[in-house]
C-alpha cells in the first residue's frame, strides 16, 4: 500500500496544486491573489504532464544511450507552456496595475460596484 502511494505521490502533489490554484482563483477577491492562484494552477498542470511522461529506467533520447527512451515531446511542450505562462502573468500584472490606477483598488467586489455606478 505504501509503495503504491509512494509511486503516485507526484500525481497527488499535482492535483493538490491544481486544487489550491483553482480555490485561489475562485475564492479570493484580490486580483493579485487570483494571478498567484493561476500560476499555482499552471504549476500543477506542468507537474502533471511531466509525471505522465516519466518512464522508469528509461534514458534520454540520444543515439549513444541504450533504450528504452524517454519521450521528449511532453518536456518540450512544458517548456513552451512555461514561456507562455510567464508572458500571461506579465500581461495580467500589467492589466492589474492599470485597473488599480483606474479604480484605486484591487478588490473585485469594489471594482464591480464602482463600474455599475458609472
Amino acid at each position: 500500500m505504501i509503495e503504491v502511494l509512494n509511486d503516485r505521490l507526484y500525481y497527488l502533489v499535482a492535483f493538490l496544486l491544481i486544487g489550491i490554484g483553482t480555490y485561489m482563483m475562485i475564492d479570493k477577491s484580490n486580483l493579485v491573489k487570483k494571478v498567484i492562484g493561476m500560476n499555482v494552477f499552471q504549476s500543477g498542470i506542468f507537474l502533471f504532464f511531466i509525471v505522465i511522461a516519466y518512464v522508469s529506467g528509461a534514458s534520454p533520447p540520444l543515439l549513444t544511450a541504450p533504450g528504452p527512451y524517454v519521450n521528449p515531446l511532453p518536456h518540450v511542450l512544458i517548456l513552451t507552456a512555461i514561456v507562455v505562462g510567464v508572458s500571461l502573468t506579465a500581461v495580467a500584472l500589467g492589466l492589474i496595475v492599470r485597473i488599480y490606477e483606474e479604480y484605486g483598488t484591487l478588490d473585485t467586489a469594489v471594482i464591480r460596484e464602482v463600474s455599475e455606478d458609472d
